[in-house]
C-alpha cells in the first residue's frame, strides 16, 4: 500500500468485498442510513447449497431488526432440546445448553437454511437504492492513504471467461467480508493467530423423505457421537426445500487419518457412511457432500488505516459450538455502527480501533471454546477416548449433569465502562407495551444509543451537555415502568426490573449493538460514567471531529 494515490472523486461511501451474509448485513446496514454501498462477489450467481446450518439468540435478534423473525420464518427452524454429547455407549459425557430461552429474549439456538435466508437478505440490499451489488468481480489491488482507498477489481475468469478487464473504485472505507483466503486481508499484510488445530471433516447434508427425528426417539435432535472408531455431528439442517414437508438433517463425520478425503466425499462413499443410520438413497437426497478443514486461528489486526475484515477473513472456529457465522455477524453490526457514525461525523476515525479490541477478543472466546469441544470428540486412539469417556463422565457427575451455558461473553476492551455489571455484555431484554403494541423491548422501542431509566426518568437525569451528546448520536431515552404503574414504556413480565434489581442499578446504557455501555444506580453515578462512554466515543472532542 502507498499514500501517492492520485486522489479522484469518491463513488462509494464504503465498498464491501465479499457478499456472504456477513458482507451483506453489512451491506444492509450501511444503506438502510443512506450511505452509498458497493458490495462486490466474485461468483455471477448465488451459491445454492448450504453451509452453516445454526444460530444463536444474538443473531436472531439481529435478524428480527430486519423484520426476519426466527420464530415463525419459514427458513428458520428451533428444537427445545440440549446439546448432548454421548460415548460410543451411548453416554453421556458432556451435556450443552441449547434449550433456554436467553436473557436477550430468543431462544439459545436456531436452525436455518444459509441459501434461503442469503437471498433474502441480498434481496433486503438490493432494494435499496444506495447500495449497488456488483457480481462476477474479484479484488486484484489495494492501496490507501489518509482520504481513502482505492479499490482495483478484475472480472472472475473462471465464472464469465473473460479475463483481462478491470475497473477500479475509490472509497471512503474497504471491509472485506471474503472469507478464508481473504483478497483484503493479504493486500493489508494482515498476518493470522493460527492455534495449529487441523482436522478433516465430511459435510453430508441430507434431505430425509420422513421424519428422521421421530423415526430415532432414542437419538436426540442434536447431538455429537464421541466414538473413537468414528467421530460424528449428528444435528438438524433447517427447514427443508417444501414448506410442512420433511426438513434437513446434517451428518458430519471426522476424516480418519488413513482415509483419503477426496474419496470419502464421493457419492458411493457418502451413502456407504448413512447405511448405518437408516439413510438411502431410495429414502433421502444427498444434498451436498464436502470435506471441510476445521480450523481455529484469528487475524492479528481487524482494522488497518481505511480498511475493516470480518467474518472468516477475520477469523476461523471448528463448528461444535455452531458460532463461526454468528461471529461474523456480530462483526458487520459493530463494523456498521461505527462506520455509519464516522461517515455522519460523529465519530473519529480512532473508533474503528474499538471494533478490533473488542471483537477479537469476543471471538477468540468462541474460538477457545469450539476447540475445547473438538479436543473432546476428535479423539480416535481407543485408550485416550476411554480415558476421557472416565474423566468427563465424572465431572458432568459432580455437577449434577448442569448443562454447559453459552450465551454469556464480554467483549474485548473498548466502549463500555468496566465498572459496571453486564458492561461489555449483550443486554437482557423482555417484553415491552407502548401505545398498545406489545412485542420484544427491541420492536417495540428501536434499536440505537438506548438510555434506559427504571422508574426514573434518564432525560432528566443528563446534563444539559450529555442530553446534547446523546441527541447528537440519534439516541433516545426510554423511562420504563412496571405494569399498572403508568403508560409510557410498561415492563409487561417484569424481565428488566428482575434484571436492575440484580445489579442495583436503575439505568442502563445500550449501544446500537445490543451490548451494554453502563449501568448505574444514581443520576450522579449516571453522569460520571455517560462522560466516559462519551469519551471513549471521542465526541468531548468536535475539534477532532471537523478535522476528519
Amino acid at each position: 500500500m502507498t499514500a501517492s494515490t492520485q486522489q479522484v472523486g469518491f463513488q462509494t461511501d464504503v465498498a464491501i468485498v465479499g457478499a456472504g451474509p456477513v458482507g451483506t448485513l453489512l451491506a444492509i446496514l450501511l444503506g438502510q442510513k443512506g450511505k452509498k454501498v458497493t458490495l462486490i462477489e466474485r461468483w455471477t450467481t448465488h451459491y445454492p447449497l448450504p453451509r452453516a446450518v445454526t444460530f444463536d439468540h444474538e443473531i436472531a435478534r439481529i435478524l428480527a431488526t430486519l423484520g426476519i423473525n426466527a420464530e415463525s420464518d419459514d427458513a428458520i427452524s428451533y428444537h427445545d432440546e440440549l446439546y448432548y454429547w454421548k460415548n460410543r455407549d451411548g453416554e453421556n459425557i458432556q451435556i450443552v445448553d441449547w434449550q433456554s430461552q436467553s436473557a436477550s429474549g430468543w431462544r439459545v439456538r436456531y436452525w436455518f437454511n444459509q441459501p434461503e435466508l442469503e437471498k433474502r437478505l441480498l434481496a433486503i440490499a438490493a432494494d435499496l437504492p444506495t447500495v449497488t451489488i456488483l457480481r462476477g468481480w474479484s479484488g486484484e489491488a489495494l492501496e490507501q492513504d489518509a482520504d481513502g482507498v482505492t479499490l482495483t477489481l478484475r472480472r472472475t475468469p473462471e465464472e464469465v471467461g473473460l479475463d483481462g478487464e478491470t475497473r477500479t473504485i475509490r472509497a471512503k472505507f474497504v471491509a472485506g467480508t471474503d472469507g478464508a483466503n481473504s483478497f483484503v486481508r493479504d493486500a493489508l499484510e494482515i498476518e493470522n493467530e493460527d492455534k495449529g488445530y487441523f482436522f478433516d471433516w465430511l459435510i453430508l447434508d441430507m434431505i430425509p423423505q420422513f421424519d428422521y427425528v421421530a423415526a430415532h426417539p432414542n437419538q436426540p435432535a442434536q447431538w455429537q457421537l464421541c466414538d473413537p472408531k468414528r467421530p460424528t455431528t449428528v444435528v438438524p439442517g433447517g427447514p427443508g426445500p417444501v414448506v410442512g414437508g420433511p426438513v434437513r438433517r446434517r451428518w458430519e463425520f471426522m476424516v480418519l487419518p488413513h482415509e483419503c478425503a477426496e474419496d470419502l466425499q464421493k457419492p458411493e462413499e457418502a451413502w456407504k457412511l448413512m447405511e448405518p443410520w437408516g439413510l438411502t438413497p431410495e429414502n433421502s437426497e444427498l444434498e451436498r457432500a464436502a470435506v471441510y478443514r476445521f480450523q481455529a486461528r484469528w487475524a492479528k489486526e481487524w482494522n488497518k488505516g481505511r480498511c475493516l475484515i470480518g467474518g472468516d477473513a477475520a477469523h476461523l472456529m471448528p463448528p461444535f459450538a455452531g458460532e463461526g457465522m454468528c461471529a461474523g455477524v456480530r462483526d458487520a453490526l459493530a463494523m456498521a455502527w461505527r462506520l455509519n457514525g464516522i461517515l455522519e461525523g460523529k465519530f473519529p476515525m480512532e473508533v474503528l480501533d474499538s471494533y478490533s479490541s473488542e471483537r477479537m477478543e469476543h471471538a477468540k472466546h468462541y474460538i477457545d471454546f469450539s476447540q475445547m469441544l473438538g479436543q473432546i470428540i476428535c479423539i480416535n486412539d481407543e485408550a485416550e477416548a476411554a480415558a476421557r469417556d472416565a474423566q468427563m463422565k465424572a465431572e458432568l457427575e459432580e455437577r449434577d449433569n448442569t448443562p454447559v451455558p453459552t450465551d454469556i461473553c464480554q467483549l474485548g476492551q473498548g466502549i463500555w465502562d468496566q465498572n459496571s455489571a453486564h458492561a461489555g455484555e449483550l443486554s437482557v431484554q423482555g417484553v415491552v407495551e407502548s401505545a398498545g403494541y406489545r412485542d420484544r423491548f427491541d420492536q417495540v422501542v428501536g434499536q440505537g444509543w438506548v438510555l434506559i431509566g427504571y422508574e426514573n426518568d434518564p432525560a432528566a437525569a443528563l446534563s444539559t451537555v450529555q442530553a446534547e451528546q446523546l441527541a447528537g448520536l440519534d439516541g433516545m431515552t426510554v423511562t420504563l415502568l412496571p405494569e399498572g404503574a403508568g403508560t409510557d414504556v410498561v415492563d409487561v413480565e417484569g424481565t428488566f426490573k428482575t434484571w436492575l434489581d440484580a445489579i442495583d442499578a436503575r439505568y442502563v446504557l445500550i449501544r446500537p449493538d445490543f451490548y451494554v455501555a453502563l449501568v448505574a444506580k444514581t443520576p450522579g453515578e449516571l453522569r460520571e460514567k455517560f462522560s466516559k462512554i462519551m469519551t471513549l466515543l471521542k465526541v468531548d472532542a468536535p475539534e477532532k471531529l471537523a478535522a476528519e
